[in-house]
C-alpha cells in the first residue's frame, strides 16, 4: 500500500507526555517498515490546538492538514497512518469534515494505537471501542481545560496576553506572559491590510499570491496560503489592540500593528 502520515502536537505538554512530532514519526516509520506498506510522506502540524474550522469554506483550518489533502489530490495513496485517531480531529464537526476529504480521494486511516479502526467499517465491537477511546481523550481535555481557565480569564481581564502561541505579528517574551510586535511579521500584517482595503474583492488566494510576489513569508518562512490570511484577517480586532479571550473583550496590553 502507498500511505501518507499525519502527526500533530498542540502543546509543550503533549511533547512531555509522549506525542513529541519525533515519536509521532518514528513510530509512524517503523509501524509502516512492520507492514510492509510504502510510507511516501509525513505531513506536521504543530502548535495547533485542536482544529478551528473555517465555516464559509466548511474545512479544517490547518495547514499542515491542508497541505496533506493537496497530496492527496495528486496521486493514488490508500491510507493516511496517524498514531491514534486525536491526532486528526478532536470534535465531531472536524471528524466529520475529515472523513469527508479522506472519502473523497479513497484513503481510509491506519491508526497505530488503534489498529481495527476504519472510516468505512461498521462492526458495533470497533465502533464502541473506538468511540470509549474518542470519549476519554475528550474528558482528559476538558479538564485540562477546566484547570486553567480560572488563570487566563483573570489574565485576560486586565487584557494581557493569556498564554499559548502568539498570533501572527507578535512573539511571545520568554519568562513572561507578554507578547511583543515581531517587526517582520508585522510588515506583512500592514501589508495584507492595506491589500485588503485597496483590493475589497479580491480572493483570499488573490490576497495570498500578492503577499508572496511582494516577499513575505509565514512564520515557518514558506509562501502563504489562503488559510493564513483568513486566519490574519480574522484578526483585525486583535491587530488594533483589543483583547479578546472567551467572552472577555477588553483593551489589549499588546501594541497594535494597524
Amino acid at each position: 500500500m502507498n500511505v501518507i502520515g499525519y502527526v500533530r502536537v498542540s502543546t509543550s505538554g503533549q511533547a512531555k507526555d509522549g506525542y513529541s512530532l519525533a515519536y509521532q514519526q518514528d513510530e509512524i516509520r517503523s509501524y509502516c517498515q512492520e507492514q510492509g506498506w510504502n510510507l511516501q510522506d509525513i505531513f506536521t502540524d504543530e502548535g495547533i490546538s485542536g482544529a478551528k474550522v473555517d465555516e464559509d469554506a466548511l474545512e479544517v483550518d490547518r495547514i499542515g492538514f491542508q497541505s496533506m489533502l493537496a497530496a492527496l489530490a495528486t496521486r493514488d495513496y490508500d491510507a493516511v497512518v496517524v498514531l491514534n485517531t486525536s491526532r486528526l480531529w478532536r470534535s465531531d464537526i472536524v471528524k466529520v469534515l475529515v472523513h469527508r476529504e479522506f472519502k473523497k480521494y479513497g484513503v481510509d486511516v491506519k491508526s497505530i494505537e488503534q489498529p481495527t479502526y476504519s472510516i468505512y467499517k461498521k462492526d458495533p465491537s470497533d465502533f464502541l471501542i473506538n468511540g470509549l477511546m474518542e470519549l476519554l481523550d475528550a474528558y482528559q481535555r476538558l479538564e485540562i481545560s477546566m484547570k486553567l481557565s480560572r488563570g487566563r480569564s483573570k489574565k485576560a481581564q486586565q487584557g494581557g496576553y493569556a498564554g499559548g502561541r502568539a498570533a501572527f505579528g507578535y512573539k511571545a517574551n520568554k519568562g513572561q506572559k507578554s507578547i511583543a510586535v515581531n517587526e517582520r511579521q508585522a510588515l506583512a500584517v500592514k501589508r495584507l491590510f492595506d491589500i485588503r482595503e485597496q483590493y475589497p474583492s479580491w480572493t483570499l488566494t488573490e490576497l495570498a499570491a500578492q503577499l508572496n510576489v511582494e516577499g513575505f513569508t509565514t512564520q515557518q518562512g514558506k509562501p502563504f496560503g489562503k488559510v493564513q490570511v483568513k486566519r490574519i484577517l480574522d484578526r483585525r480586532e486583535f491587530y488594533r489592540g483589543l483583547y479578546h479571550y472567551g467572552g472577555i473583550e477588553v483593551e489589549g496590553l499588546h501594541q497594535a500593528i494597524i
